[in-house]
């Protein structure tokens, strides 16, 4: 099973290639993967329907949270597996025929359709309830994507999301359901919850488990379309035929009803079962039937004839008897095979005649006399014709409901009158699906139908020929659905009705009341047709806002409405508004809390250690730092006394023992200085825009709240301890299953590995978004090959009079600028002289250097003594923003060859690959291996593979800071030198003299025979 899932992805994954290379053809290639798995699915019958009854595969994932890979194939899966599989491999064959060669994109559709086929085939074979629900959710985005395949078409698009907004809705919904299922139970193994099934209804847990049936359910009637659902699936008509013919006839829809399916042998007993499954089914089922007969577009008489039999089949397999399960299953597989037959039939007409409208089809019957006689064939059997499929199991179904209405409930009796009243329905749509698509018509033009090649109706053809020895050898299909009929056997809520004698499928059974109910559907069926003029008439006297689609849009746009109202109210441009509104609840909600508890503070509790007398010194410089912030009337200063109040935060950690996070919030403080200053380049120097009056004093009342609460709300939390701590383990945890001794590094990249890996995901996330709302032509990993240098070349000159000190310190910068023919530091190719800091320079090639080898030592010792990948990417990052002080955004490029999505790509890489590579070896996600050994000078060597991750962290780190000095550093560098060049290109000034000495100073310390164009890496 795991390898037929891995071959339909690893096929669609090259299907892009596979079109490149043949075409259109290549679909025959894509068919050929589910042909296969169909083959091996008939070998697997042998173990399928031995003694264990299924043939089950387990792969743990992660055995802590009782996460594993868990598939099942048993009789249910089997037989719904036939039909994914086979149909699915007709559909491709018939797509090398029913797209043209011009068609844009058939190797993503072909991707998306193959991969849709395994998903499914995952989806019914899948014994866990997440796994399911993980499958469940990939056939919504499949189908999103496949529905809206003609991209330019806004009937398209719109159907698309409609459909997936309508079962997202349904699925989130349904994953509660099967959260609160799965917790009831113990277990999320699907096999295990339905043996235990009784006891979980019967038990305490009742309650929760009807609670969450209802909601599985609510997954189920929105994927399968039921009312007040049903309104998605004929807008997805929009979606080409062949995906019409799978996802909507044979597979997507059919989820739901096998959900239904799946839990009805343990659950169809629970409080609110029935009336939802057979209530909203023969609602659907007469509302499908109803809507068919109005359309005149013949792909959507099919597509409500489908709501109809939806409904339909959800009511037959929810009704927990052992001959509605055998006719339950029977119908799935007659509907699969008839209705992909008239999808396919309808692509056909659509690509000959041009048209799929009954007013303007008229004598297709006349020309293609084949297509005609397979059309017949499925629309017969949809009708429920005897010596076909559709009558053989809707006789069963008949027959089950004859017997459920025969216990004198007039709710049976209802349900039983709906089902003859849709039936009825169903013969009308049906023959008028075949008048529509078939028949001449007086005073229409006959239609202009091309010749159907032999391979175009070679898909359907089988389909009608399978219906037909279905109908008349329907022995097989009942050995197939016996076993899962008894199923029921001790479920079974008609009393006296063992498994034993659910019955068995036939093309005769005699004279029957099911027979007679078939007669008369098919008396009052023709009665319709005939009579369609009279139908149409009353139908169209039915009031127009009655309409399922109308309702939706109603009420998207309510929301859209409400949304924009809410929007204008609370977004309304204030960052005072914002905060005020975040903080108020941030400490509101906690605040209520601890009041509601009323639990005491903790015996232990003061505010002033007393063995660290150096903490209320501290305490003070934060508490002035975070005054003087508030009180600052200039940016800058505002900004660093906000740093004051961090590195005093970073003291406290060390004076409470704890270097490495003191470590870690220093250098995080100076990273967010730097990021800061850069940033207030682009804003006014002074705090103009103050709130003052009223506003001031609300302000203060919420930032003292806030703080009071919070420091508050962290002792209570202290004190609500009843359990040891987790962390009392961490010691002996971070040495003998890490094998290391910082506690802090080793928990960090081993045993909240999980936890890290989402942080560092999460900070690549946050560098891109700053990058995308920064950058204007790219991320700035490249710089531009025409790009003239910085200040040097075109920078603004300062006017100074020739005997002054300015023009004496302009002479010396130049001098040192020209006195190296390669300098390791660039500034003085790229930066005007009067802006160049000597001092700074030199520093700079005092301690980069030995800041990089620091942060190494930091990353390497950071398993046993403190540092860390994460501090050791911030001491790399600070070297290369001295760096970029020193010489400027020139320089910084010549510092990183490598960009820094390339960083953050490698680094991420880093981490999933320490992750993965021990799951591929037989061990766990993450799992850390010790390598001990010895080597030659270097002696006794301890090696942790958690290594690996950290220097992935490492890496990741480096990157973000990268990202923030090319986004708020380098890129707003060259918007100001666009600014002040602006001026001087559009006409010339009395500097240029001054700017073409310069510009011949930069030329002169070019190498000789080097264009300037190519000389951009010299210069940064």
């Amino acid at each position: 099973m795991i390898t037929v899932l891995a071959v339909h992805f690893a096929v669609a994954a090259v299907a892009p290639f596979l079109f490149r290379a043949w075409g259109r053809n290549a679909f025959y290639a894509l068919a050929a993967v589910p042909s296969a798995s169909f083959v091996w699915l008939l070998f697997q019958h042998g173990a399928v329907y031995s003694d264990a009854g299924a043939v089950s595969e387990v792969f743990p994932w992660i055995p802590g949270l009782d996460l594993e890979f868990a598939f099942r194939l048993d009789p249910l899966a089997w037989v719904m597996s036939l039909l994914i599989l086979g149909v699915g491999a007709l559909v491709l064959v018939y797509c090398a025929r029913y797209f043209s060669l011009k068609d844009q994109d058939l190797g993503g559709f072909g991707a998306q359709f193959l991969a849709f086929a395994g998903v499914m085939f995952g989806l019914v074979i899948a014994d866990d309830l997440l796994l399911m629900f993980i499958f469940w959710e990939l056939t919504t985005i499949l189908s999103y994507l496949l529905i809206g395949f003609a991209r330019t078409r806004l009937a398209a698009r719109r159907s698309a999301l409609q459909a997936l907004m309508v079962t997202t809705a349904g699925g989130l919904a349904m994953l509660v359901g099967l959260v609160m299922l799965g917790h009831s139970a113990g277990t999320y193994r699907i096999s295990a919850i339905l043996a235990q099934a009784p006891t979980l209804i019967s038990g305490p847990t009742g309650a929760i488990v009807a609670a969450a049936v209802v909601l599985i359910l609510a997954g189920a009637i929105s994927k399968s379309a039921l009312v007040p659902f049903h309104f998605w699936l004929p807008g997805a008509m929009a979606a080409p035929t062949p995906v019409s013919a799978y996802l909507h006839a044979a597979a997507m829809v059919k989820a739901g009803i096998y959900l239904v399916a799946r839990l009805a042998p343990g659950f169809s007993d629970t409080a609110y079962w029935q009336s939802i499954v057979l209530g909203l089914g023969l609602a659907t089922m007469l509302v499908g039937g109803y809507r068919a007969l109005r359309q005149t577009d013949i792909k959507l008489i099919l597509a409500y004839g489908t709501v109809s039999q939806l409904g339909f089949l959800t009511m037959v397999v929810g009704l927990g008897t052992p001959d509605a399960a055998l006719a339950g299953l029977a119908m799935l597989l007659a509907h699969g095979l008839f209705k992909a037959t008239l999808f396919l039939v309808v692509g056909i007409i659509d690509h000959q005649a041009g048209t799929r409208d009954v007013r303007q089809l008229s004598g297709v019957f006349r020309q293609s006399r084949a297509l005609g006689i397979v059309a017949g064939i499925g629309a017969a059997s949809m009708a429920g014709v005897p010596l076909l499929a559709g009558f053989v199991a809707k006789e069963s179904v008949l027959e089950a409901f004859v017997h459920h209405a025969a216990d004198g409930e007039a709710w049976s009796m209802v349900v039983l009158v709906g089902i003859v009243l849709g039936s009825i329905l169903t013969f009308a749509y049906s023959a008028r699906f075949m008048w529509g698509a078939f028949a001449v018509k007086p005073g229409i033009e006959r239609t202009t139908f091309k010749a159907v090649k032999p391979s175009f109706l070679a898909a359907p053809a089988v389909l009608s020929v399978l219906s037909i020895v279905y109908g008349l050898w329907p022995a097989p299909v009942d050995a197939w659905v016996q076993p899962y009929a008894a199923l029921f056997a001790s479920t079974a809520s008609d009393a006296g009705t063992p498994a034993e004698q659910a019955g068995h499928l036939a093309l005769w059974h005699g004279f029957t009341p099911a027979l007679g109910l078939t007669a008369l559907t098919f008396a009052l069926g023709l009665a319709m047709y005939f009579g369609r003029n009279l139908v149409a008439r009353a139908q169209s006297r039915v009031p127009g806002w009655i309409d399922g689609d109308r309702m939706y849009q109603l009420t998207i746009g309510a929301l859209d409405d409400t949304a924009v109202w809410i929007t204008g109210r609370t977004q309304r441009g204030s960052l005072y508004f914002y905060l005020a509104v975040i903080l108020t609840m941030a400490f509101a909600l906690p605040l209520t809390a601890m009041v509601l508890a009323g639990k005491p503070l903790p015996d232990n509790l003061y505010f002033v250690d007393p063995y660290s007398p150096l903490q209320p010194v501290v305490g003070a410089g934060i508490v002035i730092g975070a005054l003087a912030a508030v009180k600052a009337n200039k940016r800058f200063l505002a900004v660093l006394m906000v740093s004051v109040t961090g590195y005093g935060i970073a003291l406290m950690f060390a004076l409470q023992g704890a270097p490495d996070l003191a470590l870690t919030q220093m250098l995080v403080e100076t990273i967010i200085l730097v990021a800061f200053v850069l940033a207030m380049r682009s804003l006014p120097a002074e705090l103009r825009d103050r709130t003052g009056g009223k506003y001031r004093v609300i302000r203060v009342i919420i930032g003292a709240a806030f703080g009071v609460t919070m420091v508050f709300a962290a002792i209570h939390a202290m004190g609500a301890r009843v359990a040891v701590p987790v962390s009392l383990e961490f010691p002996r945890l971070a040495y003998e299953g890490g094998g290391g001794l910082n506690i802090v590094n080793v928990t960090l990249v081993d045993i909240r590995a999980w936890d890290t890996f989402g942080e560092i995901s999460v900070l690549a996330l946050a560098a891109t978004g700053v990058a995308s709302l920064i950058f204007v032509r790219g991320r700035g990993d490249r710089t531009r090959v025409s790009e003239t240098i910085a200040e040097g070349s075109v920078g603004r000159q300062v006017a100074v009079d020739p005997g002054s000190r300015e023009a004496a310190a302009l002479a010396i910068s130049r001098k040192f600028a020209a006195s190296a023919r390669d300098a390791w530091i660039v500034a003085g190719r790229t930066l005007a002289p009067e802006r160049r800091s000597i001092i700074f320079e030199v520093v700079t090639r005092l301690i980069f250097h030995s800041l990089i080898i620091f942060s190494l030592y930091l990353l390497l010792a950071g398993h046993n003594l403190p540092g860390g990948g994460f501090a050791g990417g911030l001491t790399a990052g600070l070297a290369l923003a001295i760096r970029y002080l020193a010489g400027g955004r020139f320089e910084l490029r010549e510092a990183t060859p490598v960009g820094a999505g390339t960083l953050l790509g490698i680094g991420l890489a880093t981490a999933a690959a320490s992750g993965v590579v021990p799951l591929l070896l037989g061990g766990q996600v993450f799992q850390t291996a010790i390598i001990e050994l010895w080597l030659p000078v270097f002696g006794d060597i301890k090696f942790v593979t958690s290594t690996i991750f950290d220097i992935g962290v490492y890496i990741v780190v480096i990157g973000l800071v990268l990202d923030v000095l090319r986004s708020l550093g380098s890129e707003i560098d060259e918007h100001f030198e666009e600014q002040r060049t602006a001026p001087a290109e559009e006409a010339p000034s009395d500097d240029a003299p001054a700017a073409a000495e310069v510009q011949a100073h930069v030329h002169a310390r070019e190498p000789a025979g080097v264009p300037a164009e190519t000389t951009a890496r010299g210069r940064g």
